[in-house]
């Protein structure tokens, strides 16, 4: 697979829009083309740092993606990548890591890899990819979903810091309207 034309797609993507929600269903769904994988899903914490809340998926059953809550605490593989690091089950149906073993021998799934998305040296959420078949993740692959895991992490922060200025504008024309009509 050609990761840099996958990877300038990713940035293309992200480019093209400040809508978070937009951008991270087309991040899933280049990652999971690219990978030739059977799903990809991004997660990100919440305020509370407790549960990784669904962002974007490819790829994954609507019963899967209803599972239930994916709790930091429960699974370890979400506490090591939150802790900075990418992580590879070989198999998510038997790792004790993996907080949903059984969900996921229902689905198919069987290696995972995951990233965090990092902003600084803060994860604020992870970025996932499923295999339906024992695989073991290249280094360049390894090297691809990190770097699109930094670009999403930058598009969220910067969706996010558009907002805020955007509010703070639209506050500076209410007031300005308020002075003028006085």
């Amino acid at each position: 697979m050609d990761y840099f034309h996958a990877l300038y797609d990713v940035a293309r993507v992200i480019n093209a829009s400040l809508d978070p929600s937009r951008i991270l269903d087309e991040i899933v769904q280049c990652v999971a083309k690219a990978m030739r994988v059977k799903a990809c899903s991004l997660r990100l914490l919440d305020s509370r740092e407790k549960k990784l809340i669904m962002g974007a998926a490819y790829g994954l059953s609507e019963t899967y993606l209803h599972k239930g809550p994916i709790l930091v605490k429960e699974s370890g593989l979400d506490q090591q990548a939150l802790k900075g690091k990418t992580v590879c089950l070989k198999d998510a149906r038997t790792d004790k890591n993996f907080q949903y073993g059984a969900k996921a021998a229902a689905e198919g799934i069987r290696s995972v890899l995951v990233v965090p998305l990092m902003l600084g040296k803060k994860a604020v959420g992870v970025l996932r990819v499923y295999a339906d078949k024992i695989r073991e993740f290249s280094e360049k692959e390894f090297l691809f979903l990190e770097a699109v895991a930094n670009l999403s992490a930058i598009a969220l922060d910067n969706a996010r810091l558009h907002k805020t200025l955007q509010t703070h504008c639209d506050l500076m024309v209410a007031h300005k309207y308020r002075i003028d009509d006085n």
